[in-house]
């Protein structure tokens, strides 16, 4: 029995650094936001990580150049890939596969999007520099990706990038995104393949819910963490699950089928960068982040600056903040038979301990905001040594998960 059962860990050891590399194409919801229409002039790019590989974490690593945080994963030992991140300079980066932009049929699976990203964030200072390494690696790199990048010049951009040319789309320019805002899923605009790649209801989805944000200016940090990246809403289906009055019946559970909402079954992490106000205070770029799906979790900042991550978004093994957000998510998807683990519980998730799980959840996070935002300001007046940074997000991201595991006491996160 004993080595059976160790014949079957490696195995799915295996499979699972199979898919770190992104064997399976990883669908994604992104946008690129224009300081000129956010509330405080700094740009935003936002991510909504989707794949097969559920687990996440956070790390510091150094570059050629520059030195940087991102998300990796934790099989990664070799630290090959970085599926989203910001360096010391102010650049971030991130991605969302895009099949219909792959040069030839097998590529797809085998793309270094994770690859490139990490060598971007130790090479590239700002967008310029990043448009000079797609410049220099055309024919010589292996990605189908649509890359969103900002910088603390105020820069804020979407190249739609094949192993040999790119496309370049400027969130700051009125001819290509006159409300200021860019978003994708996972095709491209530019793609020879008509109907090619995926995520067309969510492009629609996402395309409407910040035509609304834009109405209504409100196109910032609380807009895109706690609305776009947990959206629910299926419109083909006509699926408004969080205002349903069948999902507050425990009686009988009432499910849907995450698989084309924005916040889906394979969402496993967030990310929202918020850019500096200038360059000479590159070091206040922010990176937001959520480990898990996004209903699972509380978003925590981190700062390249600080030139460390929390324990408890990093660490030696798994992240315990991701742990427990993958319990929780394993709390709502509790059938596991074939297909079933595409199908959200939302009685349980409006209903748990009596007010629901997001209703524990956003003050938590509401709260990391508020603390957040203060100490943005004083630091704007004062630039602070790394030490400072790296106490504040350690005691902040200590804060969350202490408060989360208290607010869902039955929730038990499984050794990994």
């Amino acid at each position: 029995m004993r080595k059976r059962w160790s014949f079957t860990k490696s195995l799915i050891a295996f499979f699972s650094l199979f898919l770190v590399g992104q064997i399976a194409v990883t669908p994604c919801t992104v946008a690129v936001v224009s300081g000129k229409v956010t509330p405080d002039g700094r740009p935003l790019l936002w991510k909504n990580r989707d794949t097969s590989a559920r687990p996440n974490k956070m790390a510091f690593l150094q570059g050629n150049k520059y030195s940087f945080i991102g998300i990796i994963h934790p099989l990664d030992k070799e630290l090959k890939n970085v599926w989203a991140g910001i360096n010391s300079e102010g650049f971030a980066i991130m991605n969302s596969a895009s099949a219909d932009l792959a040069e030839s049929a097998g590529m797809v699976g085998l793309s270094e999007n994770g690859i490139f990203m990490k060598l971007a964030l130790g090479e590239c200072a700002d967008v310029a520099d990043f448009e000079r390494l797609l410049d220099e690696t055309n024919g010589k790199r292996q990605v189908g990706a649509n890359f969103g990048v900002i910088d603390a010049k105020g820069n804020a951009c979407f190249f739609e990038t094949r192993n040999s040319s790119y496309v370049k789309f400027d969130a700051n320019d009125p001819r290509v995104a006159p409300q200021g805002y860019i978003v994708r899923t996972n095709y491209a605009f530019t793609s020879p393949i008509k109907n090619g790649g995926g995520g067309y209801i969510r492009f629609e989805r996402i395309s409407q819910l910040f035509q609304t944000a834009s109405a209504e200016e409100r196109l910032n940090i609380p807009f895109i963490l706690q609305e776009a990246a947990r959206d629910l809403v299926n419109e083909k289906l006509h699926s408004y699950p969080l205002s349903d009055p069948k999902a507050f019946d425990p009686a009988t559970p009432y499910y849907i089928n995450t698989s084309d909402t924005i916040n889906r079954n394979s969402t496993v992490s967030v990310t929202l960068f918020h850019g500096a106000p200038s360059h000479e205070k590159a070091y206040l770029s922010t990176m937001w982040v959520l480990l898990g799906q996004a209903v699972c979790t509380a978003a925590i900042p981190l700062w390249a600056h600080a030139e460390d991550v929390p324990e408890v978004a990093g660490g030696e093994g798994t992240a315990p903040l991701n742990d427990l957000a993958i319990a929780l998510a394993d709390y709502l998807y509790p059938d596991e038979r074939g297909h079933m683990r595409q199908y959200l519980n939302v009685t349980r998730l409006l209903t748990y301990g009596g007010n629901g799980i997001l209703n524990r959840i956003l003050p938590i996070e509401n709260k990391v905001l508020e603390k957040t935002e203060n100490m943005l300001a004083k630091w704007e007046s004062q630039k602070p040594e790394k030490e400072e940074m790296q106490a504040f997000q350690k005691e902040v991201a200590a804060w969350v998960y202490r408060s989360l595991r208290e607010s869902f006491p039955d929730i038990q996160p499984k050794e990994r």
